[in-house]
């Protein structure tokens, strides 16, 4: 069978030949795209962005497997409260049409209580009966189903967006662009982990959850009270994984199952940073961030999670006990 032309040869020609007026016909330079060191600068960029996102949700799961050694599979569920929360109270048609600053106060504090409640009727029970840690990682993993599956019921399948800070023109800044919005979720996010580095430093509260942390039977028998720690430490992992919830679906959008979606990429921080260390999280979440981001260079987006989640294989082949992980003696 033959071939036929998809151009006449009369439209071929004018294909092949500049027109009178176009720039290469005048000899004018035509305009490219970015060039791969700016396309490089704007991936940091947005990788830095992301990666202090998922910090500020793992730094809470960080400081409760630190604390009660609980792999809390739920957590990503606390993200996605935290999100349809702020967007029932700002953007849903059912809600007060709150603006976004407001609701995301309110957003933190439905995390703060969420935390706070689940602690007392599910963990500490659980706690107090000698439950084993296999067992409660399977109620981690039911209450994971449970709750993702009670905002489905509640809030829908449709991705939803915030009333505020929706479409924005970008700052120049040299080779990058950046929009007000994600200036200010980047600034906000990295003052957060600030806050929470000077909260485990400076502070009483902050002592005690590193003693904890460090030998929990030693920390009771110098007079702390393990259970309020404990407490403390549930508030703040909700509260902040229903802050890092608000700034990911006001980057991105709000939907039913977007906790779950980041949880892998939060236990890939954790286990990098050093398992327990609040630190460590934040410096691996960066680093998972930059990578998932900056490997869009080269390859297709689909697979940035999975370039992030190899560089966490080949780090702990050199360092297993995580960047800021200490190595532990076995047997």
């Amino acid at each position: 069978m033959r071939h036929q032309r998809l151009f006449p040869p009369a439209l071929a020609l004018t294909l092949l030949v500049p027109a009178a007026g176009s720039a290469a016909a005048q000899g004018e330079e035509v305009p490219h795209g970015p060039g791969f060191a700016a396309r490089a600068l704007q991936a940091l960029l947005d990788g830095i962005q992301f990666g202090v996102i998922i910090a500020i949700c793992a730094v809470g799961l960080s400081l409760i497997f630190g604390t009660i050694h609980l792999i809390n599979f739920a957590h990503g569920e606390f993200v996605t409260i935290g999100a349809t929360a702020a967007f029932f109270l700002n953007a849903s048609a059912a809600g007060p049409h709150w603006h976004l600053v407001p609701a995301t106060l309110a957003a933190v504090a439905v995390g703060v209580l969420l935390g706070a409640a689940v602690d007392r009727t599910i963990w500490r029970p659980l706690r107090a009966r000698g439950t084993g840690l296999i067992n409660l990682f399977i109620v981690t993993i039911g209450l994971s189903l449970f709750l993702r599956h009670l905002v489905l019921l509640f809030y829908g399948t449709r991705p939803g967006s915030y009333a505020q800070y929706d479409i924005q023109e970008a700052y120049d800044l040299g080779p990058v662009g950046i929009t007000p919005r994600d200036l200010t979720v980047t600034l906000l996010s990295v003052a957060v982990l600030l806050g929470v580095a000077a909260l485990l430093q400076k502070t009483r509260i902050g002592t005690a959850i590193r003693a904890v942390s460090d030998n929990r039977d030693l920390a009771e028998a110098s007079g702390i009270d393990v259970k309020r720690v404990v407490s403390v430490v549930w508030m703040l992992g909700g509260g902040l994984a229903a802050l890092g919830g608000v700034f990911f679906g006001l980057v991105e959008i709000v939907t039913w199952d977007m906790g779950f979606k980041l949880l892998l990429l939060m236990f890939a921080g954790i286990i990098l940073g050093g398992l327990g260390s609040a630190y460590g999280a934040m410096v691996g979440s960066l680093v998972i961030g930059v990578v998932a981001q900056v490997s869009t260079l080269w390859f297709p987006a689909d697979l940035q999670y999975a370039w992030a989640l190899l560089t966490l294989i080949v780090v702990l082949l050199v360092r297993p006990q995580g960047i800021l992980g200490r190595a532990e003696r076995v047997g």
